[in-house]
């Protein structure tokens, strides 16, 4: 066991090294996001500083990946995605995926309107996908406004304008795939076979 445990500590150095070069992110850099010092970045990747949970969970932090990720822990087998809901100014977003970067998949919650809503539409980097499973959602995207019903979607990207929340007088709930580097959501529907060919 002590061997495993070995193996993969020496391991994390070259990882480390690798997510650092593969973002073009200098020492210095990720010295002055995760405040740990240069020095003991260097010492950590070359294997010289033995990793700590307390240098690990920065360093996760600032590379997207998880601590599983980071010291290339072996698969538990279990798929289940252990949710934590977090809440922000009034909704509940439940992260449904596990991996940092790529697309993520949220379950989204938002509370009733009460009283006008007034839109106030922001832009970012990314492309989203929202799907509507209970309520009724208001989008506001750019120069349109329209009200979506469950089962129906949208998508978009996100540099466009963009607001929604609930219709009316109803908590909406809602699932969103969003890609940071303007990944779409790809929906495949197989062809119709031909009878009799």
């Amino acid at each position: 066991m002590d061997d495993e445990l070995d193996t993969s500590l020496a391991g994390v150095g070259p990882r480390l090294r690798a997510l650092r070069q593969g973002r073009d992110t200098t020492l210095a850099d990720l010295s002055s996001a995760t405040g740990i010092s240069v020095s003991t970045l260097s010492r950590l990747e070359s294997g010289q500083r033995r990793p700590t949970l307390e240098l690990l969970l920065p360093l996760a932090r600032a590379h997207g990946v998880t601590l599983d990720e980071l010291v290339d822990a072996p698969a538990t087998g279990d798929p289940r995605v252990h949710m934590r809901p977090v809440q922000a100014r009034g909704m509940t977003m439940v992260p449904l995926t596990r991996r940092a970067g790529g697309i993520q998949a949220y379950k989204l919650v938002l509370p009733a309107r009460t009283g006008h809503a007034e839109p106030d539409p922001q832009t970012h980097e990314g492309y989203e996908w929202l799907y509507v499973m209970d309520g009724r959602l208001r989008l506001v995207l750019g120069e349109h406004d329209v009200v979506l019903a469950p089962g129906e979607a949208a998508e978009f990207d996100t540099r466009v304008p963009h607001w929604f929340a609930a219709a009316d007088d109803r908590p909406v709930e809602l699932l969103s795939l969003f890609g940071r580097q303007g990944e779409r959501a790809h929906l495949r529907a197989r062809p119709k076979s031909r009878a009799g060919g």
